[in-house]
């Protein structure tokens, strides 16, 4: 499997562990807070990571 394609699955499997957190943080809003601060947090932290992913990303396609 080569990088780009490698990159490009860990990439969109980022995304979607992304969106799912956030998901969650909006549902847990007014039931519990922690649970929500506790997933936005990791949204966060993956945001981050995504970053990083999409600047490598960029890095290998020129």
């Amino acid at each position: 499997m080569s990088h780009l394609h490698q990159l490009k699955s860990y990439k969109k499997h980022l995304q979607e562990r992304y969106i799912k957190l956030l998901e969650i943080s909006r549902d847990y809003r007014f039931e519990d807070e922690s649970k929500s601060d506790l997933a936005a947090f990791k949204a966060m932290k993956l945001k981050e990571k995504l970053n990083q992913v999409n600047y490598l990303d960029r890095e290998l396609s020129l």
